[in-house]
């Protein structure tokens, strides 16, 4: 499909209305450098704009019946369908995602606004016993779950529907609108979604898409009229963010260095084929992609063999064929970035069993041993092509060395033995623990998060769903 859909210039929507004004901004694809797609920069008065209209709104959406709700989630899933593969060529665009992997992005980021239809079916009102203390008897408790607000949401260039999805699809089911601020790299697909949004009844004044600048999306984190931030991106910024705004909900997923380990009873060659793919498919550029790989000493020559094999047979390049796995890296800078943490890692020791080359935004994979953790390609967030692999011994020190991290988003384990599988669960510092795949295992119903330097908060539609809402008691006494 040509990009040529893509090079007419795409008002954004601004608090119910279409913004074709202001500074440019062009999207270039970061294979071959051409545009993907032009819009404009939100300014301060434009943000302001949003944020006071999505509070008015915020009048109206909160007292939306759930079957209301429940309509226009079913709608935007419906039409995500039906322009799947649009959808899915405007990813691969603007993000440099290769076609397979955008594609399912599009059919992810449906699954999630149905997902938010269907949790609305149970999520609501609940009894509490009030009657366990005598002062209790005659009454009779019920929880609710109310809106705290409109909700700020932030998102990251590496899943430009599906991320999005991920805090509009809740904020729908609660009732609250969005200010959204799309990464400046990848908007395109953010604003095609607002037409989608439109389209299947929800205000369009409750949900703005602003593409603006950095400093300006700090404005947006902490303006107290929105009293929900929902972030996704670097540490840095999302804990800055949060001690900034600290009376906020705030949800915060951001990133991490994700370790699987192979246990000598592991099917080795499906553990090999799970860790390749997990690790380099997109060119590393997940949060939860295998970075370090710990391999039981036993079978580490085997392992070592079998991952080596499946990674040489990977596809890179063009992100447009439907063969390719590892794409570009998002801007040439990141490229060189990563370029530059293999040469210091081997300078500092690291060997390597696989070393990739660059060639402008592509870099092909690396696989690294006798690293250390104290190496920035282990202990800090490589979102590249490039896993690190070393042997244990003991399955305890296997688990330490996962945990010696300022990061704890995914961990995945590669065992029979339930024994192992359920240490691993009690001992591994991480929001979510992966048995017999990779970390990057997600689907779109389980919760989602870190703990430690990984996040703070739970995204996952239900559990997105309570970030963005807070309980209410009522009490009532039998006359």
């Amino acid at each position: 499909m040509s990009d040529q859909v893509n090079q007419v210039p795409v008002p954004f929507p601004c608090a119910g209305e279409l913004v074709s004004h202001g500074e440019c901004l062009e999207v270039r694809n970061p294979w071959d450098g051409s545009l993907a797609g032009t819009t404009w920069l939100a300014d301060q008065r434009q943000l302001d704009r949003a944020i006071e209209v999505a509070t008015r709104e915020f009048q109206a959406t909160r007292e939306w019946p759930v079957h209301r709700r429940q309509s226009v989630l079913r709608g935007i899933a419906e039409q995500i369908d039906a322009q799947r593969e649009r959808l899915a060529h405007l990813i691969r665009a603007e993000s440099g995602k290769p076609i397979q992997y955008a594609r399912a992005e599009v059919e992810r980021g449906a699954a999630t606004f149905r997902a938010a239809a269907e949790a609305l079916a149970t999520f609501g009102d609940q009894t509490v016993v009030l009657d366990a203390q005598p002062a209790g008897e005659r009454r009779a408790g019920l929880l609710g779950r109310f809106p705290v607000g409109p909700v700020a949401a932030i998102t990251p260039f590496n899943f430009p529907l599906n991320l999005v999805a991920h805090k509009l699809a809740p904020a729908i089911a609660v009732g609250a609108p969005v200010v959204h601020k799309p990464a400046r790299q990848t908007p395109m697909t953010a604003l095609a979604l607002a037409s989608i949004v439109r389209d299947a009844g929800w205000p369009g004044a409750a949900y703005s898409v602003l593409p603006m600048s950095a400093d300006l999306g700090q404005h947006l984190a902490i303006d107290p009229r929105m009293p929900v931030l929902s972030f996704t991106g670097s540490p840095a910024v999302g804990w800055q963010l949060k001690q900034a705004a600290p009376r906020k909900k705030v949800c915060l997923e951001l990133g991490g260095n994700a370790a699987v380990v192979v246990h000598q009873d592991a099917d080795l060659r499906e553990a090999a084929r799970r860790c390749a793919a997990g690790g380099f498919a997109y060119a590393g550029q997940t949060c939860i992609s295998v970075q370090r790989v710990l391999a039981q000493t036993s079978v580490y020559d085997t392992f070592r063999s079998l991952l080596i094999d499946a990674v040489s047979a990977l596809t890179c390049g063009d992100p447009s064929d439907p063969a390719t796995q590892v794409g570009p890296m998002i801007t040439g800078a990141e490229a060189q970035r990563a370029e530059a943490w293999i040469q210091a890692a081997l300078h500092r020791g690291a060997v390597a069993a696989l070393q990739g080359s660059r060639h402008g935004t592509l870099l092909t994979p690396s696989i690294l041993e006798k690293t250390t953790p104290e190496m920035d390609v282990e202990c800090l967030e490589v979102f590249a092509p490039i896993v690190t692999l070393a042997p244990y011994t003991d399955f305890d020190a296997a688990l330490q060395r996962v945990n010696g991290s300022r990061f704890g988003l995914q961990a995945a384990v590669f065992t029979q033995d339930i024994g192992r599988i359920m240490q691993a669960w009690r001992t591994l510092e991480v929001g979510a623990v992966i048995i017999n795949d990779a970390s990057t295992f997600r689907v779109e119903a389980m919760p989602y998060g870190g703990v430690k330097e990984s996040g703070f908060g739970r995204e996952g539609v239900r559990w997105a769903m309570e970030e963005m809402t807070e309980p209410r008691l009522l009490a009532m006494r039998a006359r």
